[in-house]
């Protein structure tokens, strides 16, 4: 059901914004280009030492290249607001099947799988329009155990959120110190409240029970299908409060002579058993750490799927992905507001932001068509689709919730379901191809989101005040690193395949969508950048090389120019996200580190794929969080246990510049150099004080 009103939804232009950093942009684009200038002037006149000089410029090239393909990104940044307070009374809901993925219980808690599960199950929708799916790639006999439990513990937990308005639906936050603004002081509540805990306790005992002694991952088995709660049973029930929404378990078969797909083939898997069983017309995609932490997050999409001036072309909503443990001081920067709450605004005001990979309400038919033609796809299904006319039927139907009465606990559907999770049911069809979500790249739903794009379809962007979804963060250097060199595999895959943003996507997007896409593929770049700038001005300090004008020079300005309009932006981008000068400062240090490590082993490991010499491999990155690292995360001290490897590069920076800064002010001291070598004095000053945590964590280790 479509609804035409504007009240549901309001767009925001940010023009003050707009027009300060366009301002910076004209002095920053005037100081870089005159310092090109300079660079390649001098270069042709030969009075420079070519090598370190073309070193530099190409550093320099990069950054210019990369911040000018960033400045997209501010062209027209819009802040949307949902009403949902404003949606008709009566209003007939679309369903939507909820997707949570999860992989191995001995990187990602049972437990934390378990009150994502709940928290989506207690969502503020329609039961009977609600299914949840938690498809599980281990195989884990405890997880299967975990989700039976959790279905029976939903059942008591449902009623007692519906009844006394509980916001904060995840039971381990509600418990928590969290929950407390949501007691009430009635005695009622407080013997339900007192009942339902123990009910939870006894709960989170027999899934830490379980997990304990059967926390494995099965590498081959056959299809498991099980629908733990099926509402159709419910029927028409007077005691709305005690209604249950679908919950179904999902494990897909795998062989190891079989490509399993990693997460895109657990998403294409669960497409296809959801369309024969529900076949809701939306899905709600979480990470299986990432709980609802507001239950209104369904109605609020429909705000912007229901309105017909933006639905026909409306793919997807897109939540901010936050975190519950991120430290006052967040020193690896895991709230990443310069992307969640600027970029992806910037993104928003152009045809949206890209997916995230948890936290979105998509439009099923988006992933088999364009707006202009969603049956296309429906031209040769078999060929695109498999061999199944249960699915086939679903698509035919999927504007509309499947409601026709039948109990999806039937023998035929789940054996249906079982057949289309099967590892061969894909053989000879366009799955992970032109439809559904793609295999080209790791990132699935990254990739997936871009050729949306590509497509014609939109998005939009919402960052409520309250967070609808909150996850668990990486607390140390090791995690954080592992996932950010997954990432940046990813997104360079994708630059520099046939898919690339400056090819395939120019011709299909405009040139500034293009260019956000093409500054999000390309910024694994930064490595060489980087590195480029971590050593060549050094090691030409050591040898008294100057690589910058004489502070008495005018050019001098011009260099330092560029660098403040620079620091200018980067402080006004921390002030509209409400960060403060410490703020800042995490930033401009983590992105160096990150830069010289994660993104040059991302771009290392395409490069081995390329040749042949590794295959592809996902990394899944460890949510079971270590009390000491978490208490040395919120100290604010950097934790580099297990990071040894990552740490090798950003040692090997820290160590030269700390030996190029000892020789290089002997030179500025005895041989008079200071005018000449001032600027490098200060990047190999600012370079150590950025390493200084490798210094205080490696330096000592190795003396003992």
């Amino acid at each position: 059901m479509a609804i035409s009103t504007t009240t549901l939804h309001t767009c925001t232009v940010q023009h003050t914004r707009i027009a300060i950093n366009r301002l910076l942009n004209i002095f920053q684009l005037t100081a870089v280009l005159a310092r090109l200038y300079y660079r390649i002037s001098h270069l042709f006149l030969g009075d420079v030492q070519v090598l370190s000089w073309v070193l530099i410029t190409i550093s320099e090239l990069l950054f210019t290249f990369l911040w000018i393909l960033s400045q997209a990104f501010e062209w027209r940044p819009v802040v949307r607001t949902a009403h949902p307070e404003n949606l008709p009374a009566g209003v007939e809901f679309p369903g939507v099947d909820v997707f949570i993925c999860t992989a191995d219980p001995t990187k990602e808690p049972t437990l934390e799988v378990m009150n994502t599960v709940l928290s989506a199950m207690a969502l503020d929708y329609p039961p009977e329009k609600l299914g949840v799916y938690i498809s599980d790639d281990g195989g884990s006999p405890s997880t299967l155990y975990a989700v039976k439990e959790a279905g029976r513990f939903a059942k008591c937990w449902l009623p007692f959120c519906r009844k006394y308005g509980i916001k904060i639906r995840c039971p381990e936050a509600f418990f928590s110190p969290l929950g407390d603004g949501e007691r009430l002081w009635s005695e009622e509540f407080k013997a339900e409240e007192e009942e339902i805990e123990s009910a939870y306790k006894l709960f989170k005992q027999n899934v830490e029970k379980a997990e304990g002694s059967g926390a494995i991952v099965v590498h081959d088995r056959p299809p498991h299908i099980e629908v733990i709660h099926d509402n159709r049973k419910d029927g028409i029930s007077n005691d709305d409060q005690a209604k249950m929404p679908l919950l179904v378990y999902v494990s897909r078969e795998k062989r190891p002579s079989h490509p399993h797909r990693f997460k895109a083939g657990a998403l294409n898997a669960l497409l296809r058993v959801s369309g024969i069983m529900s076949n809701g017309p939306y899905v709600l995609v979480l990470d299986c750490d990432m709980y609802c932490n507001d239950p209104t997050s369904a109605r609020q999409a429909m705000c912007f799927h229901l309105d017909t001036k933006i639905s026909p072309s409306l793919a997807f909503v897109q939540y901010p992905q936050m975190f519950y443990n991120v430290s006052k001081n967040d020193i690896y920067d895991s709230e990443a507001k310069s992307t969640y709450m600027l970029k992806w605004q910037g993104m928003d005001g152009l045809r949206g932001p890209l997916f995230t990979g948890t936290g979105y309400y998509l439009k099923r038919k988006a992933l088999y068509g364009t707006p202009n033609q969603e049956d296309a796809f429906l031209h040769e299904p078999q060929k695109n689709f498999g061999l199944s006319s249960k699915f086939i039927a679903s698509l035919k139907s999927s504007n509309h919730q499947d409601t026709s009465g039948k109990e999806i606990q039937s023998d035929a559907i789940v054996d249906e379901a079982k057949n289309l999770a099967t590892c061969t049911f894909e053989k000879g069809t366009k799955w992970g191809q032109e439809a559904s979500y793609s295999y080209v790249s790791l990132l699935e739903s990254t990739f997936t989101g871009y050729l949306l794009h590509c497509r014609g379809w939109r998005s939009v962007y919402l960052y409520p005040k309250k967070p609808c979804f909150l996850g668990c963060t990486t607390v140390d250097m090791k995690d954080g690193l592992l996932q950010l060199m997954k990432w940046s595999s990813g997104l360079i895959q994708v630059a520099l395949s046939r898919f690339s943003p400056f090819t395939y996507g120019i011709s299909r997007m405009s040139i500034l969508q293009s260019m956000c896409y093409g500054f999000l593929t390309f910024s694994p770049t930064y490595f060489l950048a980087n590195w480029l700038h971590g050593i060549v001005p050094q090691l030409c300090f050591l040898s008294g090389i100057p690589l910058y004008p004489k502070v008495s020079s005018p050019w001098f300005v011009v260099f330092a120019a560029a660098y403040a309009f620079s620091v200018c932006q980067h402080l006004y981008e921390v002030y509209c996200t409400g960060g403060s000068i410490r703020t800042w400062w995490n930033e401009e240090r983590i992105g160096v580190m990150r830069a010289v490590t994660a993104y040059f082993f991302g771009c290392l490991d395409v490069v081995m794929k390329k040749l042949g010499v590794a295959k592809a491999n996902f990394r899944l990155t460890n949510k079971a969080i270590d009390k000491e690292k978490l208490e040395k995360y919120e100290q604010g001290k950097f934790d580099f246990q297990g990071a040894d490897k990552f740490m090798v590069p950003l040692i090997i920076l820290t160590v030269l510049n700390l030996v190029c800064f000892i020789g290089g002010v002997k030179n500025v001291i005895f041989e008079g150099k200071l005018e000449e070598l001032f600027a490098q004095l200060l990047i190999s000053s600012w370079i150590l004080l950025i390493t200084y945590p490798v210094l205080e964590e490696f330096i000592p280790k190795k003396g003992k």
